[in-house]
C-alpha cells in the first residue's frame, strides 16, 4: 500500500485560491489503496487498478447492421433494378458456412455475420420478393449497412484506462471484450466522527443546549456515493485524552479520517491537541466562501480531513474540497466536475479575489435555463441546500452577479456520481 508524506499536507502563505491549492495537493497525493479482483457484475463504481487491453475485435467479425439482403456490391446494376436468386439465410450467431456465389443475394438479418465475398446489405423494405428472386433498387453505395470489424474496439487497444470510475458504459464495455473480472482498486476506507459532549445521535434524547449531529451522517452518505467502505466512529466527547486514543486506535485501520467542525484554537477544539500528538495538523487558509480554513493533516499513514463545522459549509467545502483528495486517495485519476453555463435570476455582490459559491434552484423560462437563489441562504440554513439542484460558483475575478449574468452551475446529481 502506498504511504502519504509525511509533509503532504502543508501549505503555507496568505489566503490561496482554490486552484492552486488543489493543483499543489494533487501533484503531491498518491493513491492508497490495494489492488483487488473482482467480478465483473460488482464492479461498478469501483476504479479500475490497471487498463483493460481487449484481446479481440468487437465486432469480431463483418456483420450486417439491419434485416435485409446482402450481396457483392460488383453484382449490382448501376442504372436500373437488379435481379438476384435469394439463396440463403443468414442469422446472428448463424454463418452461412460457405464463401458467397457470384450473382446471388442471400437474407441476413441484424448482427449476423457477412459472407465472405459480400459487401452491401440492402434494408428488407427497399427489397421485392419475385418467388425466389430479390429485386434490388439502384442508388445503393458500396458498403451500405455493413459494420466492419473492430468497427467499435480493436484488438490490442486499451478499452478503460487506469484510474477511471467504472460507469455502467465502461462495465458493459469491457463485458463486450469477453472480461469477466477487473482488477479494482480496494474501497478507500474512512472512519468518519463528530466531536462536542453537546451533540447526539438522531433518535436520541436531546436535553436542553444539545443537538442532533446532521454533519456526520452528510459526511458518510456522501462518502457512501463515492464508493468508500465507511466506518462510523460516532461521537467522541469533549476531551483531548479520549479523542486521541480513540484516533490513534481509527488510524490503525483507516486510510482516512474526517471531522466536522472542532477543529479550530478554541479551549474546546480538542482534535486539534489530539492530532498535534499523534501526527500533524496543518490549515488551509482558502479564498473562499462558505467555509473557513480546512484542517488538513495525517497520523502516520493515515490522512485527516477536517470540514467546517456549518452544514452548508461542511457539505459545499467536502464537494469542491475534499472530494478531489478522496478521489485521489483511493486511485481515481482524470476527474474533473462537470459545469453547465446558466443565467442568474439574482443579485449577489462578492468580494474581489475570493470563490464563492451560490445554493440555486435551476428553473426554466421563456429564453431558457435560470438559476434561482433560495430565500434563505446561511451557513447554516441545511434547507437551503434541500431547496437547491446544486451551487453557481463565481470565480475570484467577479465582484457582482445582476439578473441575466452568464454562470457556471454545478448540479448536485454530477458531482457525486
Amino acid at each position: 500500500m502506498a504511504q502519504l508524506k509525511d509533509d503532504c499536507f502543508a501549505f503555507g502563505g496568505q489566503l490561496t485560491p482554490l486552484a492552486v491549492a488543489l493543483d499543489d495537493l494533487m501533484a503531491r497525493l498518491s493513491p492508497v489503496t490495494d489492488a483487488e479482483t473482482v467480478p465483473i457484475r460488482v464492479a461498478a463504481n469501483r476504479i479500475l487498478a490497471e487498463d483493460v487491453i481487449s484481446d479481440r475485435n468487437v465486432p469480431p467479425e463483418d456483420n450486417s447492421a439491419v434485416d435485409g439482403y446482402a450481396v457483392a456490391f460488383k453484382d449490382l446494376n448501376a442504372d436500373g433494378d437488379t435481379r438476384l436468386p435469394a439463396s440463403g439465410r443468414v442469422a446472428a450467431g448463424h454463418p452461412l458456412g460457405r464463401p458467397a456465389n457470384t450473382g446471388e443475394a442471400i437474407r441476413i438479418f441484424t448482427g449476423a455475420p457477412m459472407p465472405d465475398g459480400m459487401d452491401t446489405v440492402f434494408m428488407e423494405e427497399d427489397c421485392r420478393v419475385d418467388g425466389e428472386h430479390i429485386i434490388l433498387p439502384p442508388g445503393l453505395k458500396l458498403g451500405s449497412n455493413r459494420r466492419f470489424a473492430g468497427e467499435d474496439v480493436k484488438a490490442g487497444t486499451v478499452i478503460v484506462a487506469a484510474g477511471a470510475r467504472l460507469r455502467a458504459q465502461e462495465v458493459g464495455l469491457a463485458a463486450s471484450v469477453g472480461r469477466s473480472a477487473l482488477s479494482v482498486r480496494a474501497p478507500l476506507r474512512v472512519g468518519v466522527f463528530s466531536t462536542g459532549d453537546e451533540v447526539r445521535d438522531p433518535g436520541a434524547d436531546a436535553p436542553a443546549g444539545s443537538i442532533y449531529d446532521a454533519n456526520r451522517f452528510t459526511v458518510m452518505a456522501l462518502l457512501d456515493g463515492l464508493g468508500c467502505q465507511v466506518t462510523d466512529l460516532g461521537i467522541l466527547p469533549d476531551d483531548a485524552d479520549v479523542i486521541t486514543a480513540a484516533l490513534a486506535e481509527a488510524a490503525t485501520t483507516q486510510d482516512l479520517l474526517m471531522t466536522s467542525g472542532g477543529v479550530s484554537a478554541g479551549e474546546e477544539d480538542h482534535v486539534k491537541t489530539a492530532l498535534s500528538r499523534l501526527g500533524s495538523l496543518h490549515f488551509w487558509r482558502l479564498a473562499i466562501k462558505p467555509g473557513r480554513p480546512i484542517a488538513l493533516g495525517q497520523i502516520g499513514g493515515t490522512a485527516f480531513v477536517g470540514l467546517p463545522g456549518n452544514p452548508v459549509a461542511a457539505m459545499v467545502t467536502f464537494l469542491r474540497v475534499a472530494q478531489p483528495i478522496i478521489r485521489k486517495l483511493a486511485g481515481e485519476r482524470h476527474w474533473a466536475l462537470p459545469a453547465f453555463p446558466v443565467r442568474a435570476d439574482f443579485k449577489y455582490k462578492k468580494k474581489i479575489g475570493r470563490r464563492e459559491w451560490v445554493r440555486v434552484r435551476l428553473e426554466r423560462d421563456q429564453d431558457g435555463l435560470v438559476a434561482r437563489k433560495p430565500h434563505s441562504s446561511g451557513a447554516g440554513i441545511l434547507t437551503s441546500l434541500v431547496d437547491a439542484d446544486g451551487l453557481v460558483e463565481l470565480p475570484e475575478d467577479m465582484e457582482r452577479v445582476e439578473p441575466g449574468t452568464a454562470v457556471a452551475y454545478f448540479p448536485f446529481s454530477g458531482m457525486i456520481e
